[in-house]
């Protein structure tokens, strides 16, 4: 993995720590670079971080964001999992249970990337962290939750549009509801 340590820790508001590492894909492995294949392409980018592959919250959310990858990306951003287990792991999960899948899931095999991202548990997995990041690398939503406790994809998707549409988004508000003007 090639890790950018001009960043040190990722923050909401701030830049988003840049990381080239393995991946699997659609049946291949490959290498995931967030600045190179994703940002500088002009897409949003909404990293998930989950524990760990064969376990039992963990497919619930990843076969949910799967569903929505569709909807992810006619919001104009690429969804990126990512796990401390390796890309072989990866490989066997998606060809056993869980199955194909919209997106990579990335090897965060010597945990830098969790670090960086401050999502790393102390059991040395990573907690169920997310990030949306706009096309400069700027980080403007980023929650964690605990091991046990899975995510809510469509809040997800929602705060992705909010943070694209460039408005200050009241309480409750959802695409095409009004605005209370520009941020």
């Amino acid at each position: 993995m090639n890790f950018d340590d001009s960043y040190i820790m990722a923050r909401v508001s701030g830049k988003a720590p840049d990381f080239t590492a393995n991946a699997y894909e659609n049946g291949q492995f490959t290498k995931v670079s967030l600045y190179d294949d994703i940002l500088k392409k002009g897409e949003w980018a909404v990293l998930f971080f989950y524990p760990l592959d064969f376990t039992f919250v963990c497919p619930t959310e990843i076969k949910e964001f799967s569903n929505k990858a569709a909807e992810f990306e006619k919001a104009g951003a690429k969804l990126i999992g990512i796990s401390v287990d390796s890309e072989h792991s990866h490989k066997a999960w998606c060809e056993g249970d869980l199955g194909a899948l919209n997106f990579p899931l990335v090897s965060d095999l010597q945990k830098e990337i969790s670090i960086a991202y401050d999502v790393l548990h102390d059991d040395g997995m990573s907690l169920r962290g997310t990030f949306i990041i706009d096309p400069d690398g700027l980080i403007h939503s980023s929650t964690v939750n605990n091991l046990p406790i899975g995510r809510n994809v469509d809040e997800i998707l929602r705060t992705l549009i909010a943070a694209k549409s460039g408005e200050l988004c009241p309480v409750n508000w959802n695409s095409g509801d009004e605005t209370l003007g520009k941020a």
